[in-house]
Protein backbone atom coordinates (compact mmCIF):
# COMPACT_ATOMS: atom_id res chain seq x y z
CA UNK A 1 0.00 0.00 0.00
CA UNK A 2 2.56 2.33 0.74
CA UNK A 3 4.69 1.86 -2.11
CA UNK A 4 1.33 2.33 -4.24
CA UNK A 5 1.14 5.89 -2.21
CA UNK A 6 4.51 6.80 -2.96
CA UNK A 7 4.25 6.21 -6.70
CA UNK A 8 1.23 7.93 -7.28
CA UNK A 9 3.30 10.90 -5.43
CA UNK A 10 6.09 10.66 -7.76
CA UNK A 11 3.26 10.37 -10.75
CA UNK A 12 2.22 14.05 -9.29
CA UNK A 13 5.54 15.16 -9.66
CA UNK A 14 6.08 13.86 -13.03
CA UNK A 15 9.02 11.89 -12.61
CA UNK A 16 9.80 9.43 -15.81
CA UNK A 17 10.79 6.50 -13.00
CA UNK A 18 7.13 6.14 -11.86
CA UNK A 19 5.98 6.59 -15.16
CA UNK A 20 8.02 3.28 -16.30
CA UNK A 21 6.85 1.52 -12.84
CA UNK A 22 3.49 2.42 -13.78
CA UNK A 23 3.98 1.11 -17.54
CA UNK A 24 5.07 -1.93 -16.22
CA UNK A 25 2.38 -3.08 -13.26
CA UNK A 26 -0.12 -1.97 -15.39
CA UNK A 27 1.00 -2.61 -19.01
CA UNK A 28 0.12 -6.01 -19.40
CA UNK A 29 -3.28 -6.22 -17.81
CA UNK A 30 -4.36 -2.74 -19.93
CA UNK A 31 -3.29 -4.49 -23.54
CA UNK A 32 -5.44 -7.35 -22.53
CA UNK A 33 -8.01 -5.10 -21.41
CA UNK A 34 -8.24 -3.04 -24.69
CA UNK A 35 -7.90 -6.06 -26.76
CA UNK A 36 -10.37 -7.93 -25.46
CA UNK A 37 -12.82 -4.95 -26.85
CA UNK A 38 -10.81 -3.80 -30.32
CA UNK A 39 -8.99 -7.38 -30.67
CA UNK A 40 -6.53 -6.26 -33.40
CA UNK A 41 -3.13 -6.28 -32.01
CA UNK A 42 -1.97 -3.20 -33.73
CA UNK A 43 -5.47 -0.90 -32.72
CA UNK A 44 -4.78 -2.25 -28.84
CA UNK A 45 -1.15 -1.44 -29.67
CA UNK A 46 -2.09 2.66 -29.97
CA UNK A 47 -5.27 3.04 -27.71
CA UNK A 48 -2.46 1.26 -25.20
CA UNK A 49 -0.15 3.84 -26.16
CA UNK A 50 -2.58 6.75 -25.86
CA UNK A 51 -3.66 5.42 -22.64
CA UNK A 52 -0.41 6.02 -20.75
CA UNK A 53 0.09 9.28 -22.53
CA UNK A 54 -3.10 10.63 -21.41
CA UNK A 55 -2.23 9.31 -17.50
CA UNK A 56 0.74 11.20 -18.22
CA UNK A 57 -0.65 14.47 -19.23
CA UNK A 58 -3.23 14.46 -16.72
CA UNK A 59 -1.87 13.34 -13.80
CA UNK A 60 -2.52 16.42 -11.85
CA UNK A 61 -6.27 16.15 -11.87
CA UNK A 62 -6.14 12.66 -10.68
CA UNK A 63 -7.61 12.68 -7.25
CA UNK A 64 -7.02 9.20 -5.97
CA UNK A 65 -4.41 7.73 -3.21
CA UNK A 66 -5.03 3.99 -3.13
CA UNK A 67 -4.07 1.19 -5.58
CA UNK A 68 -8.00 0.92 -6.48
CA UNK A 69 -8.92 4.19 -7.50
CA UNK A 70 -5.30 4.38 -9.61
CA UNK A 71 -6.53 1.37 -11.34
CA UNK A 72 -9.70 2.68 -12.06
CA UNK A 73 -8.65 5.73 -13.06
CA UNK A 74 -6.65 3.53 -15.70
CA UNK A 75 -9.09 1.56 -17.03
CA UNK A 76 -11.24 4.35 -17.33
CA UNK A 77 -8.91 6.24 -19.80
CA UNK A 78 -7.79 2.65 -21.53
CA UNK A 79 -11.94 1.70 -21.79
CA UNK A 80 -12.95 5.16 -23.24
CA UNK A 81 -10.30 5.04 -26.11
CA UNK A 82 -11.07 1.68 -26.80
CA UNK A 83 -14.78 2.25 -27.05
CA UNK A 84 -14.06 5.51 -28.86
CA UNK A 85 -11.85 3.97 -31.52
CA UNK A 86 -14.86 0.98 -31.79
CA UNK A 87 -17.68 3.81 -32.57
CA UNK A 88 -14.85 5.19 -34.83
CA UNK A 89 -14.79 2.30 -37.04
CA UNK A 90 -18.70 2.03 -36.93
CA UNK A 91 -19.08 5.64 -38.26
CA UNK A 92 -16.38 4.57 -40.79
CA UNK A 93 -16.99 1.43 -41.91
CA UNK A 94 -20.17 -0.29 -40.82
CA UNK A 95 -23.96 0.79 -40.54
CA UNK A 96 -24.81 -0.90 -37.47
CA UNK A 97 -23.06 -2.01 -33.94
CA UNK A 98 -24.22 -5.44 -35.32
CA UNK A 99 -21.97 -5.08 -38.40
CA UNK A 100 -18.92 -3.74 -35.74
CA UNK A 101 -19.62 -7.26 -33.73
CA UNK A 102 -19.14 -9.06 -36.98
CA UNK A 103 -16.28 -7.56 -37.84
CA UNK A 104 -14.71 -8.00 -34.38
CA UNK A 105 -15.49 -12.47 -34.95
CA UNK A 106 -14.00 -12.14 -38.52
CA UNK A 107 -11.02 -10.48 -36.99
CA UNK A 108 -10.70 -13.16 -33.91
CA UNK A 109 -11.33 -16.31 -36.10
CA UNK A 110 -7.96 -14.88 -38.36
CA UNK A 111 -5.68 -13.96 -34.95
CA UNK A 112 -6.57 -17.50 -33.54
CA UNK A 113 -4.38 -20.02 -32.52
CA UNK A 114 -5.36 -22.71 -34.36
CA UNK A 115 -4.31 -25.01 -31.20
CA UNK A 116 -7.00 -23.26 -29.65
CA UNK A 117 -9.02 -25.40 -27.29
CA UNK A 118 -12.89 -25.29 -28.06
CA UNK A 119 -13.86 -24.71 -25.32
CA UNK A 120 -11.90 -21.03 -25.16
CA UNK A 121 -12.61 -20.74 -28.77
CA UNK A 122 -16.23 -20.69 -27.85
CA UNK A 123 -15.69 -18.44 -24.73
CA UNK A 124 -14.24 -15.53 -26.88
CA UNK A 125 -16.66 -15.89 -29.76
CA UNK A 126 -19.30 -15.69 -26.97
CA UNK A 127 -18.02 -12.82 -25.02
CA UNK A 128 -18.02 -10.96 -28.24
CA UNK A 129 -21.25 -11.57 -29.42
CA UNK A 130 -22.41 -9.74 -26.44
CA UNK A 131 -23.71 -6.22 -26.17
CA UNK A 132 -20.70 -3.42 -25.78
CA UNK A 133 -21.84 -2.86 -22.64
CA UNK A 134 -22.66 -6.44 -20.94
CA UNK A 135 -19.13 -7.65 -22.74
CA UNK A 136 -17.28 -4.28 -21.35
CA UNK A 137 -18.51 -5.51 -17.58
CA UNK A 138 -18.46 -8.87 -17.86
CA UNK A 139 -14.17 -8.53 -19.50
CA UNK A 140 -13.48 -6.08 -16.30
CA UNK A 141 -14.94 -8.70 -13.55
CA UNK A 142 -14.42 -11.93 -15.00
CA UNK A 143 -11.15 -11.51 -17.04
CA UNK A 144 -9.76 -8.29 -15.09
CA UNK A 145 -11.12 -9.31 -12.07
CA UNK A 146 -12.25 -5.90 -10.92
CA UNK A 147 -14.70 -5.57 -8.19
CA UNK A 148 -18.69 -3.84 -9.30
CA UNK A 149 -17.42 -0.63 -7.41
CA UNK A 150 -14.41 -0.16 -9.76
CA UNK A 151 -16.43 -1.21 -12.67
CA UNK A 152 -19.02 2.11 -11.90
CA UNK A 153 -16.17 4.06 -11.49
CA UNK A 154 -15.05 3.15 -15.19
CA UNK A 155 -18.12 3.33 -16.94
CA UNK A 156 -20.34 5.54 -14.62
CA UNK A 157 -23.07 3.09 -14.54
CA UNK A 158 -24.65 2.52 -11.18
CA UNK A 159 -23.40 -1.35 -9.39
CA UNK A 160 -26.80 -2.46 -10.08
CA UNK A 161 -26.90 -1.91 -13.31
CA UNK A 162 -23.44 -3.38 -13.82
CA UNK A 163 -24.44 -6.29 -11.67
CA UNK A 164 -27.55 -7.06 -13.98
CA UNK A 165 -25.17 -6.80 -17.34
CA UNK A 166 -23.02 -9.09 -15.50
CA UNK A 167 -26.01 -11.57 -14.92
CA UNK A 168 -27.24 -11.18 -18.55
CA UNK A 169 -23.57 -11.76 -19.83
CA UNK A 170 -22.63 -14.88 -17.77
CA UNK A 171 -26.17 -16.59 -18.58
CA UNK A 172 -25.54 -15.78 -22.52
CA UNK A 173 -22.10 -17.19 -22.52
CA UNK A 174 -23.09 -20.20 -20.77
CA UNK A 175 -25.68 -20.94 -23.24
CA UNK A 176 -22.87 -20.57 -25.79
CA UNK A 177 -20.67 -22.69 -24.05
CA UNK A 178 -23.12 -25.26 -22.69
CA UNK A 179 -23.64 -26.61 -26.07
CA UNK A 180 -20.26 -28.03 -26.97
CA UNK A 181 -20.15 -32.01 -26.71
CA UNK A 182 -18.08 -32.63 -24.09
CA UNK A 183 -17.59 -36.80 -25.19
CA UNK A 184 -16.09 -37.72 -28.60
CA UNK A 185 -18.56 -41.21 -28.95
CA UNK A 186 -16.42 -42.18 -32.36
Amino acid sequence: MDDVIKMIAQLRSNTVEAFDRLIEQYGDRLYWHIRRVVIRHEETEDILQETFMRAFLSISHFRGDTERSLTAWLYKIATTLAIKSLNNRKKGLFSSIDSVRGELLTTFEEEMDPSADEIIVRLQKAVLALPTKQRLVFNMRYYDELSFEQISQVTGQSITTLKTNYHYAAKKIKEQVSTIDWIDYE
